[in-house]
């Protein structure tokens, strides 16, 4: 038996909850993960896992293996980098995860970069917003946008979303251009809800530091925020949505920005993965990465004034801070 192997079959057994799902992120069949696992089991002589039809366990034995599973794990690929990083470029699958449209406009158009920085690398690129378990969908890394709360995850500040509040010039025309947040109790917007919850997103401003919600009624509601954007291009009110969406429009003249003194409070974009888990090579490739090239395209690069105004930060995963990914707090349009 290859203890190696099984301990990582038994790992990823134990984090995903499932033979079914450890097989498919392992690229094994189910008889093989069941039989490795059975396996390990005999060899040590304990039961690991307590088995029903409706549930997975941990025994007392299998949490106690488990937890030094993990460590010897982690030490083991921590001795192979250190001897093969220098001589090795990254290789393998990797399965990211991010917003939509930050996804299609950022970062599509820069993969042929990735790609030929690390030929060895099969990119499994995902675009939504919704809650995912890393673990259990065996995903490597996800991008998130917004304040993440403690838990088992890490992450680390790869670039700032600024916000922004527009119109047509068409709606301003006709409906005026509002010089506080007061007159817009007057005025229209293009509501954005959540699709999980339905919950309508509320226009946020930076007054002297703080953050203040103004509600807006709008006969008209989308999740997505490419829609909510063609909404405003189309006349049908204000939005607040993504400035590296709003960007083109805004040079065109498609676009006007207005309240300009009162703007969004900019928030951090987070690359987040497992803090159970070794920060692999690929892992690592993909996430420095994506930091040079937010860092090296204005729409999302930090300054010190955004600095200043995003607060608290997400710091490098290697300083090992966990934060939250699994909570229902809602992320900006992106």
């Amino acid at each position: 038996m290859d203890i190696v192997l099984a301990m990582r079959v038994f790992a990823r057994v134990v984090e995903t909850k499932s033979f079914t799902r450890a097989a498919e992120t392992m690229d094994l069949t189910r008889g093989r993960v069941t039989v490795i696992v059975q396996s390990l089991e005999a060899h040590l002589k304990a039961r690991l896992l307590q088995r029903t039809t409706r549930s997975l366990n941990l025994t007392a034995d299998g949490a106690a293996y488990y937890e030094r599973c993990v460590r010897v794990l982690a030490d083991l690929d921590d001795i192979e980098n250190s001897f093969l990083g220098k001589e090795r470029s990254p290789r393998g699958r990797l399965r990211v995860d991010m917003p939509g449209a930050l996804g299609r406009v950022i970062v599509m158009p820069a993969l042929s970069d990735f790609h030929a920085r690390y030929p060895d690398i099969d990119l499994m690129l995902g675009l939504g917003d919704k809650p995912l378990d890393l673990v259990q969908e065996g995903i490597d890394c996800v991008v998130r946008i917004g304040t993440l709360q403690d838990s088992s995850l890490v992450a680390r500040r790869v670039g700032i979303y600024q916000g922004v509040t527009v119109a047509s010039p068409g709606y301003l025309e006709q409906s005026g251009t509002p010089q506080t947040l007061e007159e817009l109790a007057d005025h229209q917007t293009v509501n954005y809800y959540w699709g999980r919850t339905g919950r309508i997103m509320p226009l946020t401003f930076d007054v002297d530091g703080k953050a203040v919600e103004v509600r807006m009624r709008g006969p008209i509601a989308v999740n997505d925020a490419e829609a909510y954007l063609s909404g405003a291009l189309k006349g049908l009110g204000i939005v607040q949505g993504a400035r590296f969406l709003a960007l083109p429009h805004l040079e065109s003249g498609a676009l006007v920005e207005i309240l300009s003194q009162w703007k969004p409070l900019p928030l951090p974009i987070s690359a987040v993965y497992p803090h159970n888990r070794h920060l692999s090579a690929t892992v690592r490739a993909f996430v420095d990465w994506i930091a040079e090239l937010f860092r090296n395209d204005p729409r999302l690069s930090s300054t010190p004034e955004t600095d200043a105004r995003c607060g608290p930060v997400s710091v490098d995963a290697q300083d090992g801070d966990a934060l939250d990914l699994d909570g229902d707090e809602e992320q900006p349009i992106a």
